[in-house]
């Protein structure tokens, strides 16, 4: 299997075919949802809807269509949704990282402010509103559950953990709000806008929550693991903003002596360039790297147990796939 454009490797042309012809579809349609009557609102909402993307979300809506009707109309303005919502949050996110960039780009808080960042991102909810309320009722109220989960997970997240709470359980359930839970609606919606079975849409919708999750835990390996990344961050960016994430917590929780120098530097923010590039040093070679990538294992492994009970048509070998490549990307 060769990896193509689109990030994942399809072994079938047909079914490659229709998965870029429908993304290309609602690349057009997302370029007309974010367009505005004035400039400057026209031009900050394309900002980060230029600056790229894996478009991963409606990806996983049109794959998860083909196990019912992928022809149906619903089928692309339930994408735009999924994505809108997510460019959305990356316009949050960037005012509460206080980001600089943002695939690569200027981040809109630092091009413009914080206020038009956040005023852009209430922007594009609302435009997301506007489609998923054409959808129905029912989109309407799983749009809403996503959406409180989006947010529960960055209140939790910003407050972190409480006495007595475990930190790395505390880390996984803010992992799967804030990320596995669009993608597990980008699933459930290409299931049920294709007019899947209920049980085929609870599958699908499992298989959503567990590799978007896994997707996440996997950046996390990579930001400590690669020389380069494609993230728009230098490698160890959360390591030196004292951002709390798979490899670090699982550093903090081993034993052995051998460890402590690498807690000791964990323990306390890294604004000394020695000393983020030693822990940056230690972590890589630290025990808590397998641990993490045996965690993002764990959760590929439920994403393809969620499979078993579908079809066996192309879609379902193109989403095991993506197991596997989420799994190899961090080894």
């Amino acid at each position: 299997m060769t990896p193509t454009s689109l990030g994942l490797p399809f072994v079938d042309s047909e079914l490659e075919s229709r998965v870029r012809s429908k993304l290309l579809e609602i690349e057009k349609e997302l370029a007309v949802a974010v367009e505005s009557d004035f400039d400057f609102v026209n031009e900050a909402a394309h900002h980060l809807l230029e600056a790229g993307g894996k478009r991963f979300r409606p990806m996983l809506v049109v794959l998860a269509s083909e196990f019912g009707d992928a022809r149906s109309a619903a089928v692309v303005p339930s994408a735009l949704v999924v994505e809108l919502t997510h460019l959305a949050t990356l316009y949050h996110d960037d005012v509460m990282d206080e980001a600089d960039l943002r695939r690569g780009a200027q981040s809109a808080n630092a091009r413009w402010d914080n206020s038009i960042a956040i005023l852009t991102g209430d922007f594009l909810f609302a435009r997301a509103s506007e489609i998923v309320a054409e959808l129905g009722s029912d989109a309407v109220r799983i749009q809403a559950e996503t959406f409180a989960r989006l947010v529960q997970g960055q209140i939790r997240e910003t407050v972190g953990p409480r006495g007595g709470d475990n930190a790395l359980a505390h880390y996984l359930s803010v992992v799967a709000d804030k990320t596995g839970s669009l993608i597990a609606t980008s699933a459930r919606f290409g299931a049920r806008f294709s007019g899947t079975s209920s049980r085929i849409e609870r599958a699908l919708t499992d298989y959503g929550e567990s590799i978007g999750t896994a997707f996440q835990l996997s950046d996390d390996i990579i930001d400590i693991s690669s020389e380069t990344s494609d993230s728009g961050k230098m490698p160890g960016t959360d390591l030196r903003e004292g951002v709390p994430t798979l490899p670090t917590l699982l550093a903090l929780d081993s034993p052995g002596d051998s460890q402590g120098r690498l807690r000791e530097l964990l323990s306390n923010p890294l604004v000394d360039g020695d000393q983020h590039a030693e822990a940056l040093h230690l972590l890589r070679r630290s025990p808590a790297m397998q641990l993490a990538r045996d965690e993002v294992a764990r959760h590929t492994a439920a994403a393809r147990a969620s499979l078993e009970s579908l079809p066996d048509i192309p879609a379902r070998g193109a989403l095991s796939a993506l197991c596997d490549l989420v799994t190899i990307r961090t080894s």
